[in-house]
């Protein structure tokens, strides 16, 4: 009677504890949302930034992606994670305040922008690597698709309404005063955080002095050795550098080629965002319907469908409803099958590599993305804005046939997760 008694309070409290991890990254994704709005009108209305400094500044928020992620995931699996979510909430929330501060007393400059951008994109990974490995501390294994799921839903809800919010904020009280919102989203998040009360395994490490850049190559060795892991993560940058390519030039092709008009391609984009809502809510429906394996591979396989008759499209009202029905489409099975794969990735990974492992993950996905960005700006001279996103298209297949040559295609359940004990790489799903 009284050990149901204990396993009956764990589960609230985990239950609870889960409710508080959503709120945080809701919090954060919100705030989030809003300053990517503000920051650009910032640099451009007020500090009149040239078109070279708008892109040096998307770049610079992009490149911690690229040169962080592996250290941020080997210190989130070294470490206990919560102090570090805290951390880089709070971290985020300072480095944001300046943002205001300076432009109320006149001395904000675009360096001090990039500067922003730098230590809010090391924040937001360090955050991100730690969460990643966080939920299945939280949640059972059987429960990770549904708790994925919430927080998919949650996050495709606060991003919409932190864009609107955003564009509101701006309007009436300024883009330097509208990021204090992010400044308290970031607060409220490490608030969150710090409010979770689910006991975190300690950490096994070997004894003696262990190098970041070993831990590393660990990780890496770890999920290389991994044939499922390592199969959707090399799909997932494919894909991404794909969509890339294309969203070089998807708004410039809907605007100027298509002739959509500003409300019509605002409509277009709120249309896909309830897609993406959509999928999230509908995950584990759908993939205890038709199994996790095919609900990854048709979300892959729609994705350049979806593209179809964006290649085809020409202007006209007709055009247009076809584009949202795609892009709601597309996003719907892009989101189900997200959510399921980050869930296959947390059971089968070996709790002393989350970290890594979502770091690896994140560092070729984002990684992909400026090549891609240069890759679409030469094939446009060459082929023009349709070719391009062909080309773009053409890369979005490759990902598909990755996986239906992968362990990915047989999978109906969820495996079974791994013991916490050393496991060789190669035993990988052979329990």
């Amino acid at each position: 009677m009284t050990a149901s008694i204990q396993t009956s309070k764990a589960q609230k409290c985990a239950s609870s504890d889960l409710r508080l991890l959503v709120g945080s990254e809701c919090a954060s994704l919100s705030g989030s949302a809003v300053s990517s709005v503000a920051t650009p009108t910032l640099a451009v209305l007020q500090l009149h930034a040239t078109t070279s400094q708008v892109a040096t500044l998307a770049f610079l928020g992009q490149l911690p992606n690229a040169l962080v992620a592996m250290p941020a995931g080997a210190l989130s699996d070294r470490y206990p994670k919560r102090p570090q979510m805290i951390g880089a909430d709070i971290a985020a929330a300072a480095v944001l305040a300046t943002i205001p501060a300076a432009a109320l007393g006149g001395i904000l400059t675009i360096g001090q922008l990039y500067a922003v951008a730098i230590v809010l994109g090391v924040a937001k990974i360090a955050h991100g690597a730690a969460a990643i490995g966080y939920l299945p501390v939280l949640v059972e294994p059987h429960l990770l698709q549904r708790a994925n799921s919430r927080l998919g839903a949650a996050s495709s809800v606060a991003d919409s309404a932190g864009s609107n919010m955003g564009a509101a904020l701006i309007s009436s009280v300024g883009a330097a005063r509208s990021v204090i919102a992010d400044v308290l989203s970031y607060l409220v998040s490490a608030l969150l955080v710090w409010r979770i009360r689910t006991p975190e395994p300690v950490a096994t490490r070997p004894d003696g002095r262990r190098s970041l850049a070993r831990d590393i190559r660990e990780g890496l060795h770890y999920v290389l050795g991994q044939p499922t892991i390592r199969t959707v993560i090399a799909a997932l940058s494919t894909l991404s550098f794909g969509l890339a390519i294309m969203n070089t030039y998807w708004a410039y092709y809907l605007l100027a080629v298509l002739n959509v008009s500003p409300t019509v391609f605002g409509v277009i984009m709120g249309i896909g965002g309830a897609g993406s809502l959509a999928g999230a809510l509908l995950a584990p429906r759908i993939a205890s319907r038709i199994g996790i394996g095919p609900t990854i591979i048709v979300g892959f396989a729609v994705s350049p469908v979806a593209q179809v008759p964006l290649l085809l499209a020409k202007p006209g009202l007709r055009w247009d409803i076809a584009l949202a029905a795609a892009l709601a489409a597309q996003l719907f099975w892009a989101t189900a099958s997200g959510t399921s794969q980050r869930s296959l990735r947390q059971i089968l990974c070996d709790p002393r590599f989350q970290g890594r492992m979502q770091a690896a993950s994140t560092t070729v996905t984002a990684g992909a993305r400026p090549l891609a960005a240069a890759a679409a700006g030469t094939l446009v001279l060459v082929l023009g804005v349709r070719g391009t996103l062909a080309v773009g298209t053409l890369f979005t297949v490759v990902p598909l046939v990755l996986l239906l040559f992968s362990p990915v295609r047989s999978l109906r359940d969820m495996p079974t997760p791994p013991a916490r004990t050393a496991v060789p790489p190669a035993r990988e799903g052979s329990s």
